[in-house]
């Protein structure tokens, strides 16, 4: 049996909020035995060993008609490789790897159309008409698969972003190796030792009773607000992050911030933390390079927003992401600091 100690079969999808995604993660990491080569070796050669693909940060999935998030090891050995983690174990015993797909396993097909300002070519794997990529904001938001499924994809792309982008020592620029089944690198030429990051983020809902701020950036579909987000410094809490964004980008001081929960959030590989705060003021002073606009909304309008009858037609954020929730939480459940 799984214990809780080992960080995942006992996760569980919170069903407070319904569609928010990549958490509930259930693979037992196992991080104890990443040193084991035993251990290691003998899950590589199960014959129910699966990965998940990953070409650039893109997920590969196969099963044709019927996608799936996860290959089996034996056939995905034949595609020239990158890096390989251990993201754990299922319940069965039965191990899951991620697989980062060298380069040359990838190309690029068609022309960039000259009238649009993103990349409009074709990215496939190499002699693999099977292999389907598709992104996995796409996925979480059109539900392709269950959310337990969802997380084990937002682990491995994660994981597998920074592997392909510490290659070499920060410390003294030396190629670095693969270790502890994928959760470490290693320098053979100053032994410094470098580890997965993963990057908080404080994203806040100031409220001021019966009212919210909302925020948009100008590269948010049109009309979607959202409430305010920013990186927890190096030296700060989580509430000193959500008091000092929350003036730095829209003016408004705050006195009590309160956790409502957390969502990993791979893109590429942040941790974002959701908070409701008090505000104390109510005069906006917005920062334009962060912001295109800042607003105060009402519960009934927000109510409205959700339900997308806003006369302004603003729009709120999907329930894939946690500020939609933290939304939610407020205008319908009541939720303060």
């Amino acid at each position: 049996m799984t214990t809780p100690a080992h960080g995942g079969a006992s996760a569980r999808v919170d069903d407070r909020f319904p569609g928010l995604a990549f958490h509930g993660n259930p693979l037992d990491r196992r991080s104890e035995r990443r040193d084991d080569a035993a251990f290691l070796d003998a899950l590589f050669t199960r014959a129910d060993a699966q990965t998940v693909l990953i070409a650039g940060d893109v997920p590969a999935l196969g099963g044709g008609g019927t996608p799936t998030p996860f290959h089996a090891v034996s056939q995905a050995r034949a595609l020239p490789c990158a890096e390989v983690a251990l993201l754990g174990l299922r319940e069965s015993g039965a191990p899951v790897f991620a697989t980062l797909l060298a380069d040359e396993a990838i190309a690029v097909e068609g022309e960039k159309e000259a009238t649009v300002s993103w990349d409009t070519r074709r990215v496939v794997v190499r002699g693999r008409p099977d292999i389907a990529l598709r992104d996995l904001r796409s996925l979480a938001a059109e539900g392709v698969f269950g959310p337990e499924d969802t997380a084990i994809l937002a682990q491995a792309k994660a994981l597998m972003h920074w592997h392909a982008r510490h290659r070499f020592c920060s410390n003294c620029g030396a190629k670095t190796r693969l270790a502890a089944a994928g959760w470490r690198r290693e320098c053979d030429g100053c032994r410094a030792q470098h580890f997965p990051r993963t990057d908080p983020v404080a994203i806040m809902l100031a409220t001021d009773g019966e009212r919210c701020l909302l925020g948009r950036q100008a590269r948010f579909p049109r009309g979607m607000y959202s409430a305010l987000a920013g990186f927890v410094e190096s030296g700060e809490t989580i509430e000193e992050a959500a008091r000092r964004e929350l003036f730095e980008e829209a003016g408004v001081r705050v006195s009590s911030v309160a956790y409502l929960a957390s969502q990993p959030w791979p893109f590429p590989m942040t941790l974002m933390i959701g908070c409701i705060a008090r505000a104390e003021t109510r005069e906006l002073t917005i920062d334009r390079t962060e912001l295109e606009d800042a607003r105060w909304f009402s519960r009934e309008e927000i109510r409205a927003v959700l339900e997308k009858r806003h006369p302004d037609g603003v729009t709120a954020p999907q329930p894939i992401a946690i500020a939609h929730h933290l939304i939610t939480a407020w205008a319908l459940h009541g939720a303060s600091a």
